[in-house]
């Protein structure tokens, strides 16, 4: 039996909260547990109207445009469960700073940043479980599931787009810290090396140097230097997939509990003493947006990180 409805039929006026977006964008949103391919059918027949008119699926939305969305078969079940409690907890507990434009996470490792390939929900679906009253939640930027640290979260159209120039033009500091494989020799050193980006049949992304990449640039400076490992702070001067990862394994000096761009006899060692992730932390971001003030946060380091660095300290 297929516990379906049909909804009626909606016109929503759009807000600030949608202006901006592109129609197909606000229809997923708005149209939770209907199949992606449904919507764009939808479009295509021209059965969505925006102010009695037919548009296109890249069409923009402007504040009071009239969205009318036709009578569609709904599943009473939602697609996925929505996240548990204990999560939204944990959600809660990782916001280090807020303000009304945006807020900033302290993200754990091991959370998308959102849901898909098999994974029901990230951390964009879970904030917007935990506040169900907000207009507007969008992520900035992204991190790698497995990286944690600072990740911020526009709660305004206008502090996403500001946000999105900064990013384009390197008006941002942003530091991770690493902990890379060997003693590392010499000081700061700028890892300038374009990287290219590779889908696989999987779907699986990899990154490597080629000359047919983009620009990306990484300046590495060892902060502490320990027997077989050195604990490194990385400044991003730009934000390619995978960038740390890449320049540090080309670098000669991969990151530990790195499965993709790792050495695994190191990381063998280092799971030994206690390490259970890939030690990459988005430590610091600074930056300041029009109209706004500066925005300087850190982000601790979680307590696996923090045991293994005490470990190897005694090693010396």
């Amino acid at each position: 039996m297929n516990d379906s409805h049909v909804s009626a039929v909606r016109t929503l006026e759009v807000d600030e909260g949608g202006a901006g977006q592109r129609i197909d964008n606000f229809l997923l949103k708005h149209l939770k547990g209907v199949p992606k391919t449904r919507v764009y059918r939808i479009l295509r027949k021209g059965e969505v109207r925006v102010n009695k008119k037919r548009i296109k699926p890249d069409y923009r939305l402007n504040i009071g445009d009239l969205v009318r969305i036709p009578p569609i078969r709904v599943g009473e079940e939602p697609e996925h469960l929505p996240p548990s409690d204990k999560v939204l907890q944990q959600l809660r507990d990782c916001i280090i700073y807020e303000d009304d434009g945006l807020l900033i996470l302290n993200k754990p490792s091991g959370l998308a940043v959102h849901g898909g390939s098999g994974l029901s929900y990230g951390v964009i679906e879970g904030l917007r479980a935990l506040r169900p009253e907000a207009r507007f939640l969008e992520l900035a930027h992204r991190l790698d599931r497995d990286t944690s640290g600072c990740l911020v979260i526009a709660k305004k159209r206008s502090v996403l787009r500001a946000f999105h120039t900064l990013l384009r033009e390197g008006g941002m500091d942003k530091y991770y810290l690493a902990l890379v494989m060997g003693r590392w020799k010499g000081g700061g050193r700028r890892i300038d090396a374009p990287l290219l980006k590779n889908e696989l049949k999987s779907g699986e992304r990899l990154v490597r140097v080629s000359e047919e990449g983009k620009p990306s640039l990484s300046i590495f400076t060892p902060l502490t230097i320990y027997k077989d490992a050195t604990l490194m702070r990385v400044k991003l001067i730009t934000g390619r997939t995978h960038q740390v990862r890449v320049h540090a394994q080309h670098s000669g000096h991969p990151i530990a509990g790195d499965d993709k761009y790792g050495d695994e006899a190191f990381n063998r060692v280092m799971a030994g003493r206690g390490l259970k992730r890939l030690f990459l932390h988005a430590a610091e971001l600074r930056f300041t947006l029009p109209e706004h003030v500066t925005v300087q946060v850190e982000a601790p380091l979680d307590e696996n990180l923090q045991r293994l660095l005490v470990t190897l300290e005694t090693e010396e």
